[in-house]
């Protein structure tokens, strides 16, 4: 396990590891997966509560994962662009811009589903949050494969 404190007397390995584009890449295609992944538990979180609930919350369920899938790609478009490759600060500015784009998008959906129509808010609130299982999936699958 690595160490938490990294400094001259303990450096990090990856220091002299400069950020290929293969890795670059990689990191992209792994995030797009990612995205990939809320899509789908998205569409299983509305089929759930079709079969529950009914066609209105299944709708709302839907609208609810869609709006955390449209803000982590958006996050991902912003993070990984093409432009950035090689260049740490570039990407590190994109990240932070990308989000800034996500928050600001969630919440701009958020307000627009639920002052457009009148949906159920409980599923709605579901289907994002059903989005976040997406991260830990990711998250195991990088675990195991070290």
């Amino acid at each position: 396990m690595r160490r938490l404190r990294e400094g001259p007397e303990n450096p990090s390995p990856d220091r002299d590891k400069p950020l290929t584009n293969y890795d670059f890449a990689l990191a992209r295609r792994q995030a797009l997966m990612l995205v990939a992944g809320q899509a789908a538990i998205t569409a299983a979180v509305a089929l759930v509560c079709a079969a529950s609930s009914g066609v209105p919350a299944a709708i709302a369920a839907a609208i609810g994962g869609a709006i955390g899938t449209v803000a982590t790609f958006v996050q991902v478009a912003s993070g990984f662009r093409r432009s950035a490759v090689g260049d740490a600060r570039a990407i590190a500015r994109g990240f932070y811009r990308g989000e800034a784009l996500k928050i600001a998008v969630t919440v701009v959906l958020f307000v627009l589903a639920l002052h457009g129509r009148h949906f159920a808010p409980g599923p709605m609130l579901a289907g994002y949050v059903a989005t976040f299982v997406a991260y830990w999936v990711a998250l195991a699958r990088l675990l195991r494969a070290r």
